[in-house]
């Protein structure tokens, strides 16, 4: 069985970040981090492995962008949180009231400490 997680990173790394883009209209914003606030946040916390969580916007004229910047002890408790295939982005229902578009995947680095 695929592990789902992408060959070019290796598990020598302390972490793993996962980093998810989304767009709102900017008049959603500040409705759309309380429902991250309120639901993704927790949603992320309560899966074993998960080390941190951190919402980031930017207001940009008439959209907002988010970045959800999470890390993660291994791609075992990613894959526990998104699923098998690690790359896919993770969706709530109630991301439709929000969201402009769906972006399919999401980006992992390699996290290393000095």
């Amino acid at each position: 069985m695929s592990t789902g997680r992408p060959p070019q990173v290796k598990e020598e790394a302390a972490m793993i970040a996962r980093i998810w883009h989304g767009i709102t209209p900017t008049s959603k914003a500040d409705d759309y981090l309380k429902f991250l606030k309120d639901r993704a946040i927790p949603d992320y916390r309560s899966v074993s492995g998960n080390l941190a969580v951190f919402i980031m916007r930017r207001v940009d004229g008439d959209v907002a962008h988010f970045l959800t910047l999470t890390h993660w002890n291994s791609f075992e408790a990613i894959q526990a949180f998104s699923g098998v295939d690690v790359s896919k982005a993770k969706y709530y229902p109630e991301d439709s009231e929000f969201l402009i578009e769906f972006e399919p995947t999401v980006q992992h680095f390699e996290v290393f400490t000095g």
